[in-house]
């Protein structure tokens, strides 16, 4: 009776350690992106209405999870470091905060609303690949179009941005995410700039 009780005690005390365990294995952690700090003084007249349209991402990376690549080019999907929003959603909101900045005009949607009869730029955004590599750098490819308003001359571009990450850390990742696509967002800006009469 002793001996069946003494091992009733120890499978409890086995359960509890475990259920302990169990209590305190990790949870994901969510980030989301902001725009480049990196800001140009460059500007154009806040009179002009800029709207980006839905961008697409590669299946690849088209998920929750943050896709790193290993120096054996192995992927892994990192399950406790996700994207808060889906990326492509969170890629555009990005542009379009960064050109609202770039451009100096706060009329820069992901919906296009008619803007009151405002001169109308279209942008559209095609991630074609995300490197991202920790420890390493975060290389992004896009193919882009800047359509002007009054049925304007399409201006088409294509930008690779390479950003080192600066820590082996996931904020760190996300950072130099941050920073490339700053650095698209840029050349798009340029391209509107070069665009506007003057």
């Amino acid at each position: 009776m002793m001996r069946a009780r003494a091992r009733a005690g120890g499978l409890i005390a086995s359960l509890a350690l475990l259920a302990g365990a169990g209590c305190s294995s990790p949870t994901p952690v969510f980030y989301s992106m902001h725009g480049d700090a990196r800001m140009s003084e460059a500007s154009v007249p806040a009179t002009m209405s800029i709207v980006v349209s839905p961008v697409t991402v590669p299946d690849l990376v088209d998920r929750p999870q943050m896709v790193t690549r290993t120096a054996d080019n192995r992927i892994e999907l990192n399950e406790f470091a996700r994207w808060a929003e889906p990326l492509k959603t969170d890629i555009a909101r990005v542009i379009a905060a960064d050109l609202s900045q770039r451009l100096a005009t706060a009329r820069v949607s992901v919906l296009d609303t008619g803007a009151g009869g405002l001169p109308q730029w279209y942008v559209r955004v095609d991630i074609v690949s995300i490197d991202s590599v920790p420890g390493d750098a975060v290389t992004i490819a896009a193919q882009w179009t800047v359509r002007p308003p009054a049925k304007g001359a399409a201006l088409l571009g294509r930008s690779v941005a390479r950003e080192p990450v600066g820590g082996r850390d996931d904020g760190a990742l996300v950072a130099a995410h941050e920073r490339a696509r700053g650095a698209i967002s840029e050349e798009i800006a340029a391209a509107i700039r070069a665009g506007v009469p003057q």
